[in-house]
C-alpha cells in the first residue's frame, strides 16, 4: 500500500508513534505538543475539539522516519532518492480513489491548526498542489501553504518564478483562472517528491512512484481533470482566481516571521475525504518541515557533487543551518585546490546556500562539534576563506536583502594542508576503547 495509513502503521511498529486520545485544540495546543516532541516521535491525535478528523504530525521528523518513507535506511537515503529521480516512472490511473468516500463543500470542517501567536491565521501546511504545465501538458506537484478565508476560500502562498506561479501567470495572461487539485494526508514519499524542485516540465509524482516501487496509483478528478494519489486522505479541487488576493504572513523554515504579502485566492469546487480521515500538519521551522524541504536538496547535492568530484564522500545540510542555508562537504582531498572548486560547485547547485564548509574524511559532517574542531585545527582565515558578495540567496534569510534576494556567501576550507606533515593533524586514538564497558569497573 502507498498511502498515509500504511506509513503510520510502519511507524507504529517501529515504536516511533505517540497516540493522543485526550481532547486537544487546534488553537496552539497541537502545535505546542508537536514542538515538545520535536526530533523524537510522530504524533497521532485522535480527539480534536474543533473537528471530527484525526490529525498526524512530525511524520518524517527524524532521518530514521525519513528513511522508512523512502524504503531505505539512514545510510542509503540519498542513493534511494537520487535513484528515484533518475528512474522516475509515471503511475497507473485507477477509476475510483479512496478519497471519494465522502464529499463536502466546507473547508473549515478540517482541523486547520493555529501554530504561532503572530501568524495571520491558521494554516494548512502539508498541502501538495497539482497543476497542468501550460507548455508540456504534464502535471506539476509542489508544496504550498493555505490560509482559510471562509469555508470555500483560501489564500495560497506561491513563490514568484517557481513552477506553480508560472502556471498561474500563464493562465492569468490568458484571462483565465488556474484549475488545481490539492491533497492533504498522503504517503510521505509523495510529500518528499513534492518538495523536490524538478526541472520545468517534469512531474514530481513520477519520482514518488519510483520511491514507492511503482505501487502508486492515481485517480482523475472531474472538475479539474487532474490526477491525484488515489489513497489520499483529503482532496480539494477548484481554481486559483486570477483577479483576487488576500493579505497573509507566516513562520518559515528559520522559525522567523516572513513579511506581509498579498497572495492569490483559491476557490473550492469540491472537497473529498476518506472515512475517518487523517489530516497531516507540518509545524513550520521544526524538524519535519526542515527535513521535508532540506533532505531532497541534500540528496541532489550528494548526487551532483559526487558526479563532478570523485573526492566527495558525503554532503550534509546542517541542522544549525536549518537544513537549508549551510552545507558541510566531506572529501578525500587529492589537491590543495580541491576544496575551493567544490565550494564553488556546491553554491551553484543550491543557490539558497549561505555557507559551505569542506572537511576531511576523518571529520563527521553531521557533528557540529566535529566540524568546529576541523575549523579550529585546519583552517586559516587569510588563506582558506572564500567570500562571495552580492549574489542570489534565500528569500527566507532575514539578514539578507530579501527584496532583491541578494546576500553574501562564505566558503571555508577546513581540510588538512597537503604541504604540512599529516601526523600533525592525526586525531589520537586509544586502542580497544570501544570494548571497554564502564559497568564492569564501576558498581
Amino acid at each position: 500500500m502507498s498511502d498515509l495509513r500504511n506509513y503510520v502503521s510502519k511507524v507504529k511498529k517501529s515504536k516511533e508513534l505517540h497516540t493522543v486520545t485526550k481532547p486537544v485544540s487546534t488553537k496552539f495546543e497541537i502545535a505546542g505538543i508537536t514542538a515538545k516532541v520535536d526530533g523524537s516521535n510522530a504524533v497521532l491525535f485522535e480527539n480534536i475539539r474543533e473537528s471530527n478528523f484525526r490529525l498526524v504530525s512530525n511524520l518524517v521528523g527524524t532521518r530514521k522516519r525519513f528513511a522508512i518513507a523512502v524504503g531505505g535506511t539512514e545510510f542509503n537515503i540519498h542513493e534511494k532518492v537520487v535513484s528515484a529521480i533518475k528512474k522516475a516512472k509515471k503511475p497507473k490511473t485507477v477509476s475510483l480513489g479512496k478519497f471519494m468516500e465522502n464529499k463536502s463543500k466546507n473547508l473549515l470542517s478540517m482541523p486547520i491548526v493555529s501554530h504561532f501567536e503572530k501568524e495571520s491565521g491558521p494554516f494548512i501546511t502539508s498541502s501538495i498542489v497539482y497543476a497542468k504545465n501550460p507548455e508540456t501538458g504534464k502535471q506539476n506537484s509542489s508544496f504550498h501553504r493555505l490560509m482559510p478565508i471562509d469555508k470555500s476560500h483560501f489564500s495560497i502562498r506561491m513563490v514568484e518564478g517557481r513552477h506553480l506561479h508560472r502556471c498561474f501567470i500563464d493562465a492569468k495572461e490568458h484571462d483565465e483562472d488556474l484549475k488545481i487539485a490539492i491533497t492533504i494526508g498522503v504517503h510521505p514519499a509523495i510529500s518528499i517528491a513534492g518538495a523536490y524542485q524538478a526541472d520545468w516540465g517534469k512531474d514530481e509524482i513520477d519520482i514518488a512512484n519510483s520511491l514507492l516501487d511503482g505501487k502508486l496509483t492515481l485517480a482523475k478528478l472531474a472538475f479539474s481533470g487532474l490526477c491525484v494519489p488515489s489513497g489520499s486522505e483529503i482532496v480539494l479541487e477548484g481554481k486559483i482566481l486570477r483577479d483576487k488576493t488576500h493579505p497573509e504572513w507566516m513562520v518559515e523554515m528559520l522559525q522567523t516571521y516572513d513579511h506581509k504579502r498579498s497572495q492569490p485566492v483559491f476557490q473550492l469546487e469540491n472537497m473529498y475525504f476518506r472515512s475517518n480521515p487523517i489530516f497531516h500538519d507540518v509545524l513550520a521551522g521544526y524538524s519535519e518541515h526542515r527535513l521535508l524541504m532540506g533532505m531532497p536538496i541534500e540528496s541532489k547535492l550528494n548526487g551532483e557533487l559526487k558526479q563532478s568530484f570523485s573526492q566527495v564522500k558525503q554532503v550534509s545540510m546542517s541542522n544549525g543551518g536549518c537544513n537549508w542555508l549551510h552545507a558541510v562537504v566531506q572529501i578525500k582531498k587529492k589537491s590543495n585546490s580541491d576544496p575551493k572548486k567544490i565550494i564553488k560547485k556546491t553554491f551553484a547547485s543550491h543557490r539558497s546556500l549561505k555557507q559551505v564548509i569542506v572537511v576531511d574524511e576523518d571529520v563527521n559532517p553531521n557533528s557540529a562539534e566535529s566540524v568546529e574542531y576541523a575549523m579550529a585545527t585546519r583552517f586559516q582565515a587569510d588563506k582558506d576563506l572564500v567570500i562571495v558578495k552580492n549574489v542570489r540567496g534565500s528569500s527566507l534569510d532575514p539578514s539578507s536583502d530579501q527584496r532583491k534576494l541578494q546576500t553574501a556567501k562564505m566558503g571555508i576550507d577546513a581540510t588538512r594542508s597537503l604541504f604540512k606533515r599529516p601526523e600533525g593533524f592525526e586525531m589520537a586514538k586509544i586502542p580497544k576503547i570501544d570494548k571497554i564497558k564502564l559497568a564492569k569497573y564501576f558498581k
